[in-house]
């Protein structure tokens, strides 16, 4: 891949990420298949549906007989809206809006599973953990803060499940993660002093990074309709390369008395946070089965965004984050119609991997309901068809934005003190769909 192409700061796009409150929390995606989509991913760890179970817990492959091959894709349509007003030296300058600020997406999969004997089964998977897109225009009046992102994150994931027992399975898996994306702030006035234009880029970066991680799992069948699971996937320590462009590196180049480059080389470190999970499943019946699960995500690892910039003098302290832990619970059932026909439904709740006191416009993290249904078709002995609706609720939440470099460009231009500063809140919701089709041999 072209490294002058993807992001540097992943995380100041991701961060950017208001498509990310209407989701699983921070830039974490949960959408890895529409069999789980049905019921809210509830019970995730503890379940053995199709070959995508793997992503989540490697020792549910232990579940699986012969060779079993799982597709699909999830649609994802969010609706968020920024809104507030920017100030100047504490003077409001107008009430303005970014409606629908998150971009659509469609979200694939592709998992496969193979039994080696009654003890042991391989897997891979395809499909990902983190990822968004964002774009506010540039005639947001707080696009100075941030106006455009994109992550995106493919993560190749063999597997080895191992039956101890009747009762005792375990898994582990490695991950490879591919990772890009973009950052963009802009002007959102002009400012013929410092010839500067409405929407004119201040801050543009950009870049990628491979990396490597790894996940284990284990299951315990306390008896034939009892079971749980837990699992757990180790952080993935990015350093996204890539460049850098914009008036407010220029303006820093000119400090040291140098003609301003095209753009500049740098980079920014950027941890994929871990996360674990535990998750029982329980057959009531014949009929009815209930599935519940508790996740936890190592969100407190994200203290700051900060870009190693050479030509600038090194570090470039981005963001100052302060995120803490997030837990996600949930509670799901499985209703059996009949041989053919398996009725799906959850309910879910994420807390928010930010406290008020640190919300801004660029991380506008909020509480989150979730809201499933969802249903598998077995088409003939050997084709499982499913398909699952969610729709997410984001709590409303307020933010407030400062940043010193843009207030320094300001007082430089106006010759005075100078102090902008946005106000506002953030709202939306998303519908999530998918289908999946799943093969035995």
């Amino acid at each position: 891949m072209n490294k002058n192409k993807i992001t540097l700061s992943l995380t100041a796009a991701l961060a950017l990420g208001m498509s990310t409150n209407a989701l699983a929390a921070g830039f974490q995606l949960a959408e890895y298949s529409a069999t789980g989509l049905g019921r809210a991913f509830a019970g995730e760890a503890a379940m053995a549906d199709n070959a995508s179970a793997q992503f989540r817990n490697p020792a549910m492959l232990t579940y699986l007989e012969g060779t079993q091959v799982s597709a699909g894709a999830i649609y994802v349509d969010p609706n968020v809206d920024v809104k507030g007003d920017l100030q100047v030296n504490g003077h409001t300058m107008g009430q303005t809006e970014a409606r629908n600020i998150a971009h659509s997406a469609v979200i694939p999969n592709f998992y496969i599973s193979r039994q080696l004997n009654d003890k042991a089964t391989l897997g891979l998977a395809f499909g990902t953990n983190f990822g968004m897109r964002t774009d506010l225009g540039t005639d947001f009046l707080g696009s100075q803060f941030g106006n455009q992102a994109e992550v995106h994150t493919v993560e190749i994931n063999p597997n080895l499940g191992y039956k101890i027992n009747d009762q005792f399975s375990v898994g582990a898996g490695v991950r490879y993660v591919m990772a890009k994306g973009h950052f963009g702030a802009a002007s959102p006035i002009s400012l013929p002093e410092l010839n500067i234009k409405k929407g004119q880029a201040l801050k543009y970066m950009e870049g990628e990074d491979n990396a490597w991680g790894w996940q284990a799992g284990a299951a315990w069948q306390i008896n034939p309709t009892n079971r749980i699971g837990v699992s757990y996937h180790s952080a993935v320590k990015l350093n996204l390369t890539g460049h850098a462009n914009g008036i407010a590196y220029d303006k820093a180049y000119e400090v040291q008395g140098k003609m301003p480059l095209t753009q500049y080389a740098g980079s920014l470190p950027l941890e994929l946070p871990a996360s674990a999970e535990i998750a029982s499943f329980h057959q009531l019946n014949d009929q009815w089965a209930v599935h519940a699960s508790i996740n936890w995500t190592d969100w407190s690892s994200f203290e700051k965004l900060e870009a190693n910039i050479p030509a600038l003098g090194g570090n470039d302290l981005i963001k100052q984050e302060n995120w803490k832990d997030n837990y996600r619970f949930a509670i799901g059932t499985t209703y059996q119609v009949n041989e053919k026909l398996a009725l799906r439904s959850g309910i879910a709740y994420d807390t928010a991997a930010v406290d008020e006191a640190h919300r801004t416009q660029t991380i506008p993290e909020t509480d989150r309901t979730w809201l499933s249904v969802g249903a598998g078709y077995q088409w003939s002995k050997n084709l499982t068809l499913d398909a699952g609706l969610t729709y997410v609720y984001a709590k409303k939440a307020h933010l407030n934005e400062t940043d010193g470099k843009i207030n320094a460009i300001a007082s430089g231009a106006l010759q005075q003190p100078t102090q902008l500063s946005f106000a506002g809140t953030t709202s939306g919701d998303v519908w999530l769909a998918g289908v999946q089709a799943s093969y035995r041999f």
